[in-house]
């Protein structure tokens, strides 16, 4: 098998790359472990910047997102008894979008197929073969047990955290950053209506809390939570209880319903640095976690793809490797910018075990300075609706 691009990973940003390389009449092959219907089950966040909501409607992957997907203007912080509202919208000119991330993947499953994508979900044995020189290969077996080679002159890895890309990568040639919280989330999905028009993120005595929403009867709830919960051990009873009480003010109460999902969630940040070795390239996943409270990792994952399509196509298009040289470089530097943010808002609304009396007077003093002042609105709004593209 030839491609000009072998892409490993069918999640937002390997299919959204791959359509935008067809858009640049660039061809393209993408793999995948998971079967189609795993993929588009996986249920995961969904805040779309203005970025990816724009970028997602220009390829033509954005008509369900705007008939179905929850338009929010601002969103509230509480904190000290009261609610404090950021106004995305005025400070921005922006807004955000709530649409889970499995939606996003079934659109662009959709309109890559139906453009003539060559999408091959259920392999297996996937490895990658001489990604230093100048024609990389990928080995793997299809879903129905046939072996393939597939030559290409560039692979994206795009296969997430625990893919086989970053690792084909040396050792001695990159250099991985990491840090781990120390607490989690437990999330959760039950059958209510929405509790409020727009995100809420509590920080309070007890911990952390944020209450989203995913459609109309389905609400995605979280609360913060030790490294070792169980959720096994948590009662619904007490799952609310511990809700109702984090994001309490002016006597409101979440609606409750069953709860049909339940798992706790690790929180770390993570970035390998580069992004490119040799004709492999990364992003994604594969190549920086963040933790979600700041809702940037489907979002990161669009910058990456967008910077990355663009300079494949310059390299193509006119034989400039300017932009292919310079990916890495260029997509890190929105990556440690919403690693920055994701870590500010981590540290300002979660409680820290051992932390002071000091250390909550400070953390109360920094949500009022976002909350009540407008240039600090202003750079929380910022950061939240998201940076340009590229």
């Amino acid at each position: 098998m030839r491609t000009q691009v072998g892409i490993v990973g069918a999640g937002p940003a390997g299919l959204l790359l791959s359509h935008l390389l067809h858009l640049s009449g660039i061809d393209s092959v993408v793999i995948d472990l998971r079967s189609r219907e795993t993929i588009e089950a996986t249920i995961r966040a969904g805040v779309l910047e203005q970025g990816t909501v724009k970028l997602l409607t220009e390829i033509g992957a954005g008509a369900r997102l705007h008939r179905e997907g929850f338009v929010h203007r601002g969103f509230e912080i509480r904190f000290g008894g009261a609610g404090h509202r950021i106004d995305l919208h005025g400070l921005t000119g922006h807004s955000i979008v709530v649409y889970p991330q499995h939606e996003v993947l079934k659109d662009l499953i959709q309109v890559r197929l139906e453009t003539g994508g060559d999408v091959r979900f259920g392999v297996r044995d996937v490895a990658v073969h001489d990604i230093a020189g100048p024609r990389p290969r990928i080995a793997f077996t299809e879903a129905d047990g046939v072996a393939r080679v597939l030559d290409c002159d560039w692979i994206a890895g795009c296969d997430g955290f625990h893919g086989i890309c970053r690792p084909a990568i040396p050792e001695a040639e990159r250099t991985e950053f990491h840090r781990i919280y120390p607490f989690c989330w437990f999330g959760i999905l039950c059958e209510a209506p929405p509790s409020s028009d727009e995100l809420i993120y509590a920080a309070h005595e007890r911990g952390f809390a944020l209450i989203s929403t995913r459609s109309p009867t389905v609400q995605r709830m979280y609360f913060q939570c030790a490294p070792d919960e169980r959720a096994a051990d948590w009662s619904e009873d007490r799952i609310w209880a511990e809700l109702q009480a984090r994001v309490a003010v002016d006597g409101m109460r979440l609606h409750e319903g069953r709860i049909f999902q339940r798992g706790v969630i690790a929180m770390r940040s993570f970035v390998c640095e580069p992004l490119r070795h040799g004709r492999l390239l990364l992003a994604g996943d594969a190549a920086h976690v963040v933790p979600p409270t700041g809702a940037k990792g489907l979002n990161l994952a669009a910058a990456d793809v967008f910077v990355l399509a663009r300079a494949l196509a310059a390299q193509y298009a006119a034989g400039d490797s300017t932009l292919i040289d310079n990916y890495s470089a260029t997509a890190l530097r929105r990556v440690w910018r919403a690693q920055h943010f994701s870590w500010w808002m981590t540290s300002m609304l979660h409680r820290f075990d051992g932390a002071t009396a000091f250390d909550r007077r400070r953390q109360l003093a920094e949500l009022d300075l976002m909350t009540g002042t407008p240039d600090g609105a202003k750079l929380l709004a910022e950061n939240y609706a998201g940076l340009p593209f590229g």
